[in-house]
């Protein structure tokens, strides 16, 4: 992953709990970078070391840091750094969520090294939507259920996220119900 992914962690570690508790996350995983160069690849070891090690720190569950971490990535790592990008995804959820399998086209321009998640949709009606998670990463299915809880709330929009699939029990990708 990329480096803007482990320090949007680290923001958001430091942001909540502080900046202790920070570098006891950083202690904790093994983690020996002392910042962490946005534009640079690094080994996805090194996020799930920092999730786990976030986890054991914060007493949370690492399915809450990966949603936490979601949430925190649309509202501010993601407004903050691809405002534009964000905006022009839609008007409200809906259309974002229609338009979310260009989304990846669109970063992999910024990131060329990146190896990006598929997400396709399916169901649409007026008030629901299925959105199709594919990724070669395990482990990343309650960080994109943060991700699309933080669209609901970057669209002010009272949503629930449900899964109905999940590799976990054998499918083939995650199948996730957003329904405003």
């Amino acid at each position: 992953m990329y480096g803007i992914v482990n320090k949007a962690i680290q923001d958001l570690v430091t942001e909540k709990f502080g900046a202790d508790e920070w570098e006891a996350v950083k202690e904790k995983s093994g983690v020996d970078v002392d910042f962490f160069l946005s534009n640079e690849p690094y080994d996805d070891a090194i996020t799930y070391r920092l999730a786990v090690a976030a986890s054991e720190v914060l007493g949370l569950s690492v399915g809450q840091v990966l949603n936490a971490f979601g949430e925190y990535w649309v509202l501010k790592t993601g407004k903050e750094k691809y405002g534009g990008l964000m905006e022009a995804g839609g008007h409200n959820l809906r259309e974002f969520l229609i338009n979310l399998p260009l989304f990846h086209n669109r970063i992999m321009l910024m990131y060329p090294k990146l190896t990006p998640p598929e997400f396709r949709v399916s169901d649409i009606t007026d008030n629901s939507i299925h959105v199709h998670y594919f990724s070669r990463r395990d482990g990343l299915q309650e960080f994109v259920r943060g991700l699309l809880n933080g669209l609901a709330k970057m669209y002010q929009t009272e949503a629930s996220v449900d899964l109905l699939q999940s590799r976990n029990e054998g499918s083939t990708h995650e199948i996730f119900r957003v329904t405003w």
